[in-house]
């Protein structure tokens, strides 16, 4: 996951200029094509871009693009569905912060979806969707999406998905997205608790790389959703035409739910800031107690090297040198002393 994207080769492009910002995730680019209305629907994969078109009559056409890194792919569907350039653009620019653009004849929204792989990892894409009066357009950087319970559910004929128009078939792939950011915070919230029982109970150097990791993550997050909650909004109070009134009561809902999910993140943001102050802390407190440690160890042996030191000096007319019982004595000395500073220690509760 890349904060920025590099933009070097737009440099004094004009605007409009179709040039793929980001990585390569698939080599091929998939195309999946529905068409439905009532009772009916037609589904078409890999359908050539120039034979796709708004339908003409009252049915509703989604086309479901996977891959945008191929600007000839973009260019016919600007030309079949009247895209404006700009539009098509911020398409093949991957790197681009979620929003809503109303181009009069289509809305324009752009989101993050969010997965989680096998390893734990999350995986960003950027998903672009074009609305318009009867057709609804998404383009992914990959084929692996959420989208596959929308597709069931057309199939299937399940819902009310074939009796709505394409407005509604627009929430249903933003509520699909939106979702899956929940399962996200769910896999962080996690590690997250996992985590600080860690930071309590073995802080190591391993730890502070984990902690250093999900604030990363959850900088992507919060960049992913925090915009979205603008156009989300925007969109349920948008004037426009395609868009029914009974369907911004569910963009409300969606609405409601990102202002959820952007709690969360805050939440979350919080508690691994705590975990580093706790494993400061508890890094800090295992030094202290090391510390500690040495310094008793230091104050009880001073007073024992002050008398060895001053029986080790070579001095002729020392009279304890002469005593039978000189040496055990001084022995007994040095061992009350000892037991003495050790007792005093713990009279203080320094021990």
């Amino acid at each position: 996951m890349k904060l920025v994207q590099k933009r070097s080769r737009k440099t004094g492009l004009p605007p409009g200029t179709l040039v793929h910002i980001g990585e390569k995730k698939t080599d091929k680019v998939t195309i999946t094509a529905f068409n439905y209305a009532g009772t009916r629907c037609d589904e078409r994969q890999d359908p050539s871009p120039d034979v796709l078109a708004p339908p003409t009559d009252e049915s509703v056409t989604w086309v479901d693009v996977g891959g945008v890194h191929k600007m000839d792919i973009l260019e016919s569907f600007g030309k079949q569905f009247q895209l404006h350039p700009l539009l098509l653009e911020d398409i093949a620019n991957t790197d681009q912060r979620p929003k809503l653009d109303d181009y009069e004849t289509c809305l324009f929204l752009v989101m993050k979806m969010l997965s989680v792989t096998d390893r734990q990892d999350i995986i960003v894409e950027q998903v672009s969707l074009v609305f318009g009066r009867n057709f609804v357009l998404s383009f992914q950087e990959n084929g692996t999406d959420v989208f596959t319970p929308v597709r069931d559910r057309l199939r299937g004929g399940k819902g009310r998905l074939r009796h709505s128009g394409a407005d509604y078939l627009l929430y249903a792939l933003v509520d699909a997205i939106v979702d899956q950011y929940f399962a996200v915070l769910e896999v962080l919230g996690e590690k997250i608790e996992a985590l600080q029982d860690l930071v309590v109970s073995d802080p190591k150097p391993e730890t502070l790389r984990q902690i250093h990791a999900l604030k990363r993550q959850l900088l992507f997050l919060r960049r992913a959703v925090w915009p979205l909650r603008e156009a989300t909004n925007n969109l349920s109070r948008s004037e426009c035409p395609f868009l029914q009134e009974s369907t911004k009561v569910f963009f409300r809902d969606v609405y409601d739910h990102v202002v959820q999910i952007v709690d969360t993140i805050e939440t979350l943001r919080e508690m691994v800031s705590a975990s580093l102050d706790i494993y400061l802390s508890s890094i800090s407190y295992r030094l202290n107690a090391v510390m500690k440690v040495l310094t008793i160890i230091t104050t009880i042996f001073m007073p024992l090297t002050f008398i060895v030191g001053i029986y080790g000096m070579n001095f002729e007319h020392m009279p304890e040198l002469k005593w039978e019982w000189g040496y055990p004595l001084v022995l007994g000395v040095m061992v009350v002393i000892a037991i003495g500073m050790l007792g005093f220690f713990n009279r203080k509760k320094w021990v």
